[in-house]
């Protein structure tokens, strides 16, 4: 178990933003670095989870650095089951800095990204699933996404993930008892073995498919908005985003570098582009625009063509459409359904609309959706990470290899190589079974002081 100290401010900052910031400390020595720093005027008990009003003091000269409040959380009952302190202090720049420089020169360490939470870990007071949806939480773009988090930080994953390994375990003591001692053992029904095993992948599959859905809600698509100059692009995006920020004329080539929205529809974490209009131009400017613009339809997870209907679908749009990388979902959007006549449609559109009027709004984005595969990300009450998914893939995967020796009819020690896989895969998700390298892979990504 770690035996030093470590201390880094626990909260965001920023000039002239936020009235209050943190600056957590953490280890054997942080309730000595407390008293050190830390000045109480009166009689205010020194105790465990009280807090304390007075200044932090710079020992050497006696300075006051700041108004502050103390919070003291002996071990175990901490965050981190280590003895905490932390330093609420003004907000800002200054004042939180100079107190975490206090605080490192006492004798503290600076912090690694999501240290906090690892010790948190390594000290037996969350599993890996709990910790990793702490940073899931912090890094939520929507609502249903903090909503998933908190259902993996209330243990809903853990529990999921530890009753399937159990079920593996059980069969598994079974298969290998009989390995060693099937002489001294009553017959083992492989068909019902094998049958629990279908079960449990089963399962898996329904998690990594749920994961695919759960990560639209974390990480959300881009969405490239293209087509020919004045379709209406900025208007849609204006529209989706319910505020004006693309300027929005009659004159085609309006929009000539990329404009970026961030918006959520559906419980979805968006971010709208909206691309210069593709055409010939001897407009440098534009002719970067319009270079941009091809670049954001390669790194698009989705793509909005959007063509006039009151002109309909000509040769340019064709050619827009040949740009498309394949495989990135397409949907053909035909705008200014409000100069159509009551009842014409396009038979190329996916979907009509009017930027100008709303019409179709909704039918887009549930088109949409549809069309990057996820048609109901609101049922998802439970979603692994992309870490996760990809050990529940990977035990399915070796359950079924271990139904093939099954199926063969293979000794029963043929059975336990894969099975023994998805168990160290399932171990691996809780955190039972994990190397320190990946420990380190996955705190890397938390934010500093979490």
């Amino acid at each position: 178990m770690p035996d030093d100290t470590i201390a880094a401010v626990a909260t965001a900052i920023a000039p002239g933003e936020g009235s209050v910031a943190i600056v957590r400390v953490s280890g054997p020595e942080a309730e000595a670095i407390g008293q050190r720093l830390f000045s109480a005027p009166g009689e205010q008990p020194w105790e465990s989870h009280r807090v304390l009003y007075g200044y932090v003091c710079d020992p050497a000269s006696g300075e006051r650095v700041d108004e502050a409040l103390l919070l003291l959380m002996r071990a175990p009952r901490s965050f981190t089951r280590e003895t905490v302190v932390e330093f609420h202090c003004h907000g800002g720049l200054i004042s939180v800095q100079r107190v975490l420089d206090l605080v490192l020169a006492s004798g503290a360490r600076r912090a690694l990204p999501g240290e906090f939470s690892q010790r948190a870990f390594l000290n037996g007071r969350l599993d890996l699933t709990r910790a990793e949806a702490i940073s899931e939480l912090v890094t939520a773009r929507s609502r249903r996404a903090a909503q998933l988090a908190m259902a993996g930080l209330d243990g809903g994953l853990q529990v999921r993930i530890g009753a399937l390994r159990e079920r593996l375990l059980d069969q598994l003591a079974e298969l290998e008892a009989r390995v060693d001692f099937e002489d001294d053992l009553p017959p083992l029904d492989g068909a019902a073995v094998a049958h629990a095993l279908i079960g449990v992948r089963t399962e898996l599959e329904h998690l990594v498919a749920d994961a695919e859905r759960g990560q639209l809600l974390r990480e959300g698509l881009r969405v490239a908005i293209v087509g020919r100059p004045n379709v209406g692009k900025s208007s849609l995006l204006n529209r989706l985003s319910r505020r004006e920020r693309a300027i929005v004329t009659d004159l085609p080539g309006t929009t000539r570098d990329l404009v970026e929205s961030e918006l959520v529809l559906e419980g979805v974490p968006l971010t709208l582009l909206d691309t210069a209009g593709i055409r010939t131009t001897t407009d440098r400017v534009e002719q970067i625009g319009i270079e941009r613009s091809r670049a954001a339809l390669q790194a698009a997870d989705a793509v909005l063509l959007l063509f006039d209907l009151s002109a309909g679908w000509c040769p340019e749009d064709e050619a827009l459409r040949a740009l498309v990388p394949p495989g990135v979902p397409l949907l053909l959007v035909g705008n200014k359904a409000d100069q159509l006549a009551s009842g014409d449609r396009d038979a190329v559109a996916d979907v009509c609309i009017s930027a100008l009027t709303g019409a179709g709004q909704d039918t887009l984005v549930q088109q949409l959706l549809r069309r990057c595969g996820h048609s109901d990300p609101q049922g998802v009450q439970l979603a692994l990470n992309r870490r996760q998914q990809d050990l529940a893939a990977a035990a399915a995967g070796s359950l079924a290899a271990s139904l093939e020796a099954a199926q063969q009819q293979l000794p029963w020690d043929f059975w336990t190589i894969d099975l023994r896989a998805a168990v160290r895969a399932l171990g691996e998700i809780t955190g039972e079974e994990v190397s320190e390298a990946v420990l380190e892979r996955v705190f890397s990504r938390f934010c500093i002081g979490k």
